[in-house]
């Protein structure tokens, strides 16, 4: 099947496909008489496998890995596990991370009176000048 057929089943764009060819995280495609890419079904497998990895926040690295692991029949369930909980943490941390974002935001702007005054709490707050914000 072509790119297009492969993108629409994978829903994955043709664009992102020709990326992670180039990247190396599929193979090169091989190609039909007419020159154009030729993707198998167990190319639109692993474009699936990609799309619901990269949709859940793992990195292309990590993404790679568990390409490697899932191609692996002698793998260990336990080395899967370990970056899946390793992405766990990272994820955690995020969640911290855009908590502290939210509440930075939500005290700037509880302290803007939204009018028609030059003066503003949030812009003050973004060039450090309130103490906030680090």
């Amino acid at each position: 099947m072509n790119i297009g057929q492969a993108a629409k089943l994978s829903d994955v764009s043709a664009k992102t496909i020709r990326y992670y060819e180039s990247i190396g995280l599929i193979p090169k495609a091989a190609r039909a008489d007419n020159g154009y890419r030729d993707y198998s079904e167990n190319d639109v497998e692993t474009l699936r496998f990609i799309k619901r990895s990269r949709n859940l926040g793992f990195s292309v690295e990590d993404v790679s890995n568990l390409l490697d692991l899932w191609r692996d029949k002698e793998r260990a369930s336990a080395d899967v596990k370990a970056v899946a909980l390793k992405h766990i943490e990272d994820v955690e941390t995020r969640i911290q991370e855009l908590q502290s974002i939210r509440d930075t935001l939500t005290n700037l702007t509880e302290s803007c009176h939204g009018d028609d005054r030059p003066d503003c709490p949030i812009l003050e707050g973004l060039a450090g000048n309130n103490g906030c914000c680090n």
